[in-house]
């Protein structure tokens, strides 16, 4: 039987084709579904080329039961958020425990939290001459970006950092590891 992954995206969606590249040649997983809330996301059109159609969906339907109950069917083995901006309700969290994963792009528990993304996260790591940042992959709970964590990886910075070259770093980052941590955890061997 297939391991079903399940990937989430609001804006461009390099780490969601980067996943779905991962995993082409992975013959025990599927990409199961794909979902932005975002109608003009650039992970539409990525995706698009790769043969797999994202469906979009609006504030109503992730609120009332109505997505939830559509994934359940599924029966996904993993959600991934993967530059997902909306919290993750507790009827979510409770629906599929220690099941939804997300990513962030610093070192959590800083720089986490409402409002800390893209390039908010990496202006706020500049701003407070940070001389490292990296990524978190962490479970998901009720709080933002509070779930345990899972991986983290550091990566070096220098005092005449762009934010850009901070950003550049950390999508390494997210693009070396991201969907290896994913595989482990489907293999139930998380690093």
């Amino acid at each position: 039987m297939k391991q079903k992954i399940i990937l989430f995206a609001s804006g461009n969606g390099t780490n969601a084709e980067n996943i779905c590249h991962f995993f082409e040649h992975v013959p025990k997983v599927e990409i199961a579904g794909v979902y932005t809330n975002n109608s003009s996301a650039g992970v539409i059109q990525r995706l698009e080329s790769l043969g797999l159609q994202a469906e979009v969906f609006d504030r109503n339907a992730f609120q009332d039961g109505t997505l939830l109950s559509r994934i359940q069917c599924k029966q996904p083995t993993l959600i991934v958020l993967a530059g997902f901006l909306w919290k993750i309700g507790q009827e979510w969290v409770r629906a599929f425990p220690d099941t939804i994963v997300n990513i962030h792009p610093a070192l959590l528990p800083k720089y986490g939290g409402k409002g800390m993304y893209g390039q908010h996260v990496h202006q706020a790591v500049k701003d407070n001459r940070e001389t490292e940042t990296g990524i978190t992959i962490h479970y998901v709970n009720e709080a933002y970006d509070e779930g345990a964590i899972i991986f983290q990886k550091k990566v070096s910075l220098h005092p005449n950092d762009s934010t850009e070259d901070i950003a550049a770093k950390v999508h390494q980052l997210e693009y070396t590891h991201f969907p290896k941590v994913i595989h482990s955890l489907l293999n139930k061997d998380a690093p």
